[in-house]
This record gives structure tokens, C-alpha cells and sequence, in this order.
């Protein structure tokens, strides 16, 4: 079967290809100068004062934990209703997951929850701006200054959205974001981590290049410190995402008018409701997500008309992975993580779409939703 409308597609112009070229040439594929320069405009670009480019959004939480010393003993409180990575990373530091119910409407963490599955065992809290939908600040600085936790941002959706005009990467303790080619910023593989802490960047940093003491690299002088692991993004993959960083407005502006349109085109369809926006927030849109009824019976006649959809997200405790006493906590009931794992439905969302492309998607909808 052909698929005539992916669900994505990377934007890769002449001009990405170029500077991979320029990498290549040069002879230093490792991390290097076109990696620092990444994480110097990405920093600007999201106002923080660090940026430090992991192999992934998966070892950016990683070091995250690590930095803030969470491991065994500890607990940390993740959503059920999110990509596996976010709960997985509680587990590999040596602490335990506490999985808590989401908002129906929003599909992010049900921040009420949050805060009632707190014990004096909990050291942070990981919530996920999904699909690009930024978290509620006020809410989540209160339970973090009331309990007094931290907030480690699964940002990996977010690159982009904004709370009260403030970037996503700006707002938690530390946030991270993904490179991977199913959001609009790409390097193929690999991750971002932001913060505002001197300290944990210095100690992230030297922990991704295998305990390096940073402050001087010159061969000849290298410290290792302490233990540490190779995180680093080469110089290729940083060229792809430098390159593309510099187009983020062009991408983000197309991505907000497609997604303007499905709106339009989906409203007052039976059957098809939208997930909210975060009250004060600008949802970056990495997927445009619905909630459908007969979500399955559907996905699968979009894809025998070549229309590529995909499901949301997982339900982390119907998952055989998170079903371990030992290491995952579960908390509360999960009514509404399972509402979105049986209806949310992901839908094709990417630079080149058309508009006449996106008045198919929706007419089959519509013709699947009576059928």
C-alpha cells in the first residue's frame, strides 16, 4: 500500500544538505564547534540560560534525574497517559514511578492528582507538554513550592509553545526536548536539555562527556572528575537541527495555520471533538490530535485510503512494562488516560501539507464516522 499523505515528513531544504556537507568535509564529525553553536541559539531562542544536546529526550531526563540526585528510594510522579520513555527513566536512575491519572480535555497531567499522590518519598515531578500543549505554570509552581519538589519538564512535543508568552525550556527546574523526525525541529535522533541552574549544567555536561571537568578540554589537560557517559550529539546531527532552527518561525507560523484550518474544517462534526489548550498557553502543534468515536475501525480505513493516522499516546498501566510493583507505583483510577488511549487519533500534520490534502483527510473522516 502507498501512502499519498504521510503522517509526517521532515522539512530538509539544499540548505541542510549543505551544511551536513560543510560537516563532513571539514573531518570532525564528532561533538564539536556546530554542536555548541546549537546549543548557543537554542538557548537564545528559548530565553534560558543553558542548553545542553543529548543523544535523546530519553538521556536528556535521564542526566535531568541524575543531576537533581534522584535515584533509589525516591519517587517521582509521571502521567499515565505519555510516550513510555518518561516513566522509563524514573526506573533506569533506580527510583519509582507514580503513575497518576490526566484532564480529559487537555489529555496533560491532572495536576490535582499530582499533587494528591505526594509523599515525603517524592523528589520531583515529570509532566509532558503532549503534542505541544504547554503546561499550566501556575498550577505546577504552586504544588512545587508548597511540597517543595522539583519540576522536570518532558518537553520532548514542545519545542516552540509558550505558557503566559514564556517558551516551553524557560518555565521548569529543567526541561527536555526531542529532535526525533516526528517533530518539526529534527536531527534525526537526539535532544535538547534547557535550565536556568548553573550548577546542574555544569554537572550535566561534564556527565555526558564522561565526567569531564569542562572548564578546560584541551586534550593534554582533561580531568575526569567523576563517572560519567557519552550523551554527546555529533556535529552532523547538530548541523541538521542548527540549520533548521533557523527556519523555527517559518516551520512553527505553517504548523499553527494547518492546524488553524483543521479546526475550522472539523468543527460541528458528530462524532469528532478537539482537545483543549491550556488556558493562556500557544500550543507549537507537533501533532494535531481529535478525539473520534470508533477510533480503530477508522485509523485502519484511513490508512486503506492511503491517509496515514496513528493513535495519541500509551496508557502506561496497561503497558506489561510498568506493571512492577517494585519499580512503578500505581495511583488512583485511570478513567481518562483510557478515554484517550481508546480516541485520540493523530492526524497527517507536517510543512508541505496542503490545504486540499487536509479537506481529504476531513471529508474521509466524515464519510468513516456514517459508515
Amino acid at each position: 500500500m502507498n501512502i499519498k499523505i504521510p503522517l509526517i515528513r521532515p522539512y530538509i531544504d539544499s540548505t541542510v544538505k549543505e551544511k551536513v556537507l560543510e560537516v563532513l568535509d571539514s573531518g570532525y564529525l564528532t561533538e564539536g564547534p556546530v554542536t555548541s553553536t546549537f546549543e548557543e541559539k537554542f538557548s537564545k531562542y528559548i530565553g534560558c540560560d543553558h542548553s545542553i544536546a543529548v543523544t535523546s529526550c530519553t538521556t536528556g531526563l535521564e542526566i535531568a534525574l541524575r543531576a537533581l540526585n534522584i535515584g533509589a528510594g525516591d519517587e517521582v510522579i509521571v502521567p499515565d497517559y505519555t510516550y513510555p520513555a518518561t516513566a522509563a527513566v524514573v526506573s533506569i536512575v533506580g527510583a519509582q514511578s507514580v503513575i497518576v491519572d490526566i484532564d480529559k480535555e487537555t489529555m496533560l497531567i491532572d495536576y490535582k492528582k499530582a499533587e494528591n499522590a505526594i509523599t515525603n518519598k517524592t523528589k520531583a515531578i515529570i509532566p509532558v507538554s503532549l503534542f505541544g500543549n504547554p503546561l499550566d505554570y501556575d498550577k505546577l509552581n504552586k504544588i512545587k513550592d508548597e511540597f517543595k519538589i522539583f519540576i522536570v519538564e518532558d518537553a520532548a512535543c514542545a519545542v516552540g509553545s509558550e505558557y503566559k508568552r514564556i517558551k516551553t525550556g524557560n518555565l521548569a527546574d529543567i526541561s527536555v526536548f526531542s529532535f526525533h523526525p516526528r517533530k518539526f525541529i529534527t536531527t534525526g535522533e537526539g535532544g535538547m536539555v534547557t535550565t536556568n541552574n548553573d550548577e546542574w549544567a555544569v554537572w550535566m555536561n561534564s556527565y555526558k562527556h564522561f565526567g569531564m571537568n569542562m572548564s578546560n578540554i584541551q586534550r593534554e589537560a582533561v580531568k575526569f572528575e567523576m563517572i560519567g557517559t557519552n550523551y554527546k550529539l555529533s556535529n552532523i546531527l547538530s548541523a541538521i537541527g542548527l540549520v533548521q532552527l533557523k527556519m523555527i518561525d517559518v516551520l512553527l507560523n505553517r504548523r499553527i495555520e494547518l492546524a488553524d484550518n483543521y479546526l475550522k474544517l472539523l468543527k460541528n462534526i458528530n462524532g469528532i471533538s478537539i482537545p483543549k489548550t491550556t488556558e493562556n498557553g500557544n500550543h507549537s502543534y507537533q501533532s494535531f490530535t481529535i478525539f473520534i468515536n470508533k477510533r480503530d475501525e477508522i485509523m485502519k480505513s484511513m490508512k486503506n485510503s492511503c491517509i496515514e493516522v496513528q493513535i495519541g499516546s500509551y496508557s502506561l498501566h496497561m503497558c506489561r512494562a510498568f506493571q512492577n510493583k517494585k519499580t512503578v507505583k500505581l495511583h488512583g483510577s485511570y478513567e481518562n488516560s483510557i478515554y484517550a488511549y481508546d480516541n485520540c487519533l493523530t492526524l497527517p500534520l507536517y510543512h508541505e501539507l496542503t490545504f486540499d490534502q487536509q479537506e481529504l483527510i476531513v471529508e474521509k473522516l466524515k464519510l468513516f464516522l456514517v459508515s
